[in-house]
């Protein structure tokens, strides 16, 4: 088993930044592939971004290219993503996950393990 918990949400005006972290707990935090996705209210959950177990690859959705970045430390067990330049159209819950398989994956289904969410609201 492992536990996520994101914090770092809020609300901040468009052009702003927020800096998510996801403190993971249980098994050992390096053998997993970690994600973040973003559900708006009325939406699926969509991808965002995913980092493979090392750090060494990283993958992002159209729509947040150049903007979001992801990381991680495993030494602390906690992956992060850096928001830049917020839009309105960013305002969401943002979930961290776990992949079992360890690359980072777009696919949702390929995720384990959830955190709970954290509400992040750009106003414009």
């Amino acid at each position: 088993q492992v536990q996520l918990v994101e914090s770092g949400g809020g609300l901040v005006q468009a052009g702003g930044s927020l800096r998510l972290s996801c403190a993971a707990s249980g098994r050992p935090f390096s053998s997993y592939g970690m994600g973040w996705f973003r559900q708006a209210p009325g939406k699926e959950r969509e991808f965002a971004t995913a980092i493979g177990w090392s750090g060494s690859r990283t993958y992002y959705a159209d729509s947040v290219k150049g903007r979001f970045t992801i990381s991680r430390d495993n030494a602390k067990n906690t992956v992060y993503l850096q928001m830049n330049s917020l839009k309105p159209e960013d305002t969401a819950v943002y979930y961290c996950a776990a992949d079992r398989y360890g690359l980072g994956s777009t696919d949702l289904y390929e995720y384990e393990y959830w955190g709970q969410g954290t509400q992040v609201t750009v106003s414009s």
